[in-house]
């Protein structure tokens, strides 16, 4: 479905700190509700518990374990008491560990190995998402910044992994508006364009290299909602059209096929002959099909994994149904599958890091009451070894189910999600319900797991109701497109139509529902506080959108390119028609109907959901004398990352759901 704007709540964020001055701190610095008002908010929740809040949003003493290519290094997060999560590298053999990366005031967003020898890093500032790229020695020597340009965004594309010293990524460095490819060496930061983009009207959506580093093909966005797919037949000839589909359609390149005779065959993720997206063989220069390797009838597949050592042989695919599912391929693998079957029974596991030989594997293994827990596989000695329990602390048999729902929306549309049951409604106690939207809108999903969002509300006695609304990824084009310009309309009756769905449970408190979300979830919370005010008791308001007007103004430059698609999926703020909905589904313009008590949440640098959309509601509710208490961090972005932030939030959002809903 091509490269379209999923605005979904993605929680990493960074810091600056309050040494701001208030003249410089985005927003209306006179706002935000005081330490002591909030402080005073979370007192509502009283009660003993078995688990306090911390228990669930402290991050993991160790975590995000991984392998170095050979094996002989194993690297991992490992907090420290000012809640820092460095990265440490430990030798396999001797078990010396040495720390490579500090983590300082900015967070590390993300780390992974570029070789045997040398890590690679991302941060931004304070969650601007403009994230700068670093590399360090396994031993802490010889750090550099390789990216240090100023409002620059680094995207990454391709570890090369036959020239070490090489790796592709993307950014927006020449024109804010468009990304270009670069091979950057990441021992002494030497940069080489690999394409030039030219016409800025009509950017490259995305790049498709091989492993050998050479560009194959390109996807370009022409007429702001068509997608054109180019193929370069021979290196150094000319890349010409092979492909050429709209918004609503997907034909994207997952990766090309080294295991076959004809090296124009690809691996290609298309809807143009099925409903749900299915994985097909394709020759890029004939421009036909192949083989239709993958494809399931309700769920979009989610992608294959393949060896390198035994010559890309497919090992198998997968894809999120009501829960994450393998369907193993090789018969390589089949032997790993039911081993590790045989081992973890029912719960999930993902592969998270594989040797270059393919003798050691890592292992997440998690469910909806397991937190998650890391595992190594030798395959020479074919032996399992526990590495870390990442919350110890949280016994399993404490935690609540997530149970998958379907039920049929008022149009007739088979709708999917999850209800978390607190252990008390088996005890035959009503219990109050919150219902949590997804960010997104269009392409995110919720999927079946520990969360500990929904495990903590079930420690306080509330069920979770999540809903996989129309507009959702995952459940075919249809289905997905279902949602086009129903903002505040069709998506929220999937949320209403859910919640009748439920309260026919004798174990649910039916006057009792409250409404909760980040991002577009956000948006979702304040639009039902309108739409169906008498539907719910209140409401939390986390980085969401208030305004559509607004929104779309305050767009990042990169994703300006992609206006008239969100005119078209979204609304057209610039027909007359679309502007008479988006007055009507802009809850800051409609705050004269939100009746209900309402909590609103924002990081102060969010380059996403700027902070002026939260304002304006706070600011036009507070004029019309309702009281909202409003927490604004100004060393976040979208979403929380720090832990003391993350802590303090849940602890308010206990204290105003133990005020509204006991």
């Amino acid at each position: 479905m091509k490269k379209f704007l999923t605005f979904m709540l993605i929680v990493c964020m960074s810091s600056l700190m309050e040494a701001q001055d208030a003249d410089t701190k985005p927003g209306d610095v006179n706002l935000p509700s005081t330490t002591a008002e909030l402080e005073t908010l979370a007192s509502n929740e009283t009660g003993s518990f078995t688990y306090s809040v911390s228990d669930y949003f402290q991050k993991p003493n160790q975590s995000t374990f991984r392998f170095s290519p050979n094996g002989k290094y194993l690297s991992y997060r490992e907090k420290d008491d000012a809640a820092k999560t460095h990265v440490y590298v430990k030798n396999t053999d001797t078990g010396e560990t040495i720390r490579a990366i500090e983590e300082k005031e900015e967070l590390i967003r993300g780390y992974f190995w570029a070789n045997d020898d040398r890590l690679l890093y991302i941060k931004d500032q304070g969650g601007n998402e403009n994230y700068q790229l670093f590399a360090v020695d396994l031993d802490g020597a010889n750090e550099m910044a390789l990216t240090p340009y100023e409002e620059v965004r680094v995207e990454f594309v391709e570890i090369l992994e036959d020239q070490e010293d090489y790796i592709i990524i993307l950014m927006n460095k020449e024109n804010p508006q468009i990304f270009e490819p670069y091979k950057i060496n990441i021992t002494n930061g030497d940069l080489e364009k690999l394409y030039t983009n030219n016409d800025p009207a009509n950017p490259i959506a995305g790049y498709d290299f091989d492993k050998d580093g050479r560009l194959r093909a390109f996807t370009q966005q022409q007429n702001g909602t068509e997608y054109v797919l180019k193929y370069q037949d021979e290196e150094g000839g000319e890349f010409r059209e092979i492909m050429r589909t709209n918004w609503k359609d997907n034909f994207s390149i997952s990766g090309f096929d080294y295991n076959n005779d004809n090296p124009h065959a690809a691996y290609v993720r298309s809807n143009l002959e099925s409903d749900t997206e299915e994985i097909i063989l394709y020759d890029l220069k004939e421009g036909t099909t192949l083989k239709r390797v993958f494809r399931d009838e309700i769920y979009d597949a989610g992608g294959m994994s393949r060896s390198r050592k035994r010559n890309w042989e497919v090992d198998y695919f997968y894809y999120t149904g009501e829960k994450f599912t393998i369907l193993p391929v090789s018969d390589t693998f089949k032997g790993l599958y039911n081993r590790f079957k045989e081992v973890f029974g029912d719960q999930q596991f993902y592969i998270t890091s594989k040797t270059k030989e393919e003798d050691k594997y890592l292992l997440y293994v998690t469910s909806d009451k397991l937190y998650g827990k890391y595992y190594m596989y030798d395959k020479n000695k074919d032996e399992v070894t526990e590495l870390f329990d990442l919350m110890p602390n949280l016994n399993p048999e404490d935690m609540a189910e997530m149970r998958p729902i379907k039920f049929k929306s008022r149009d007739g549309l088979d709708v999917y999600g999850y209800i978390t049951i607190p252990n008390k409604a088996k005890m035959g106690e009503k219990v109050p319900v919150i219902v949590n939207p997804h960010g997104g809108p269009y392409g995110p999903r919720d999927e079946w797991g520990f969360n500990p969002e929904t495990q903590l509300f079930a420690s306080r006695g509330y069920a979770t109701l999540q809903v996989n609304y129309r507009g959702s990824g995952g459940y075919g084009k249809s289905f997905w497109l279902a949602g086009s310009k129903q903002i505040g309309r069709k998506m929220l009756d999937d949320l209403e139509d859910a919640v009748a769905y439920i309260k026919q449970e004798d174990w649910v408190d039916g006057d009792k529902i409250a409404i909760y979300g980040a991002s577009y979830g956000g948006l979702a919370t304040l639009g039902s506080l309108v739409k169906t005010p008498d539907l719910y008791t209140c409401g939390i308001d986390y980085v969401g959108v208030s305004n559509l007007f607004t929104f779309f103004k305050s767009f990042p430059p990169y994703w300006k390119p992609y206006l008239a698609q969100v005119y078209e999926q979204w609304y057209d703020a610039e027909s007359e028609e679309d502007q008479e909905i988006m007055k009507q589904v802009s809850p800051a313009l409609n705050v004269d109907k939100i009746t209900k008590p309402l909590f609103v949440v924002q990081g102060a640098n969010d380059p996403r959901v700027k902070i002026d959309e939260s304002d304006q509601i706070v600011k036009n509710l507070r004029d019309r004398g309702v009281d909202v208490p409003y927490m604004v961090k100004y060393d976040e972005g979208h979403g929380f990352g720090h832990e003391g932030n993350r802590i303090e939030l849940y602890k308010s959002m206990m204290g105003f759901f133990a005020k509204h809903l006991k």
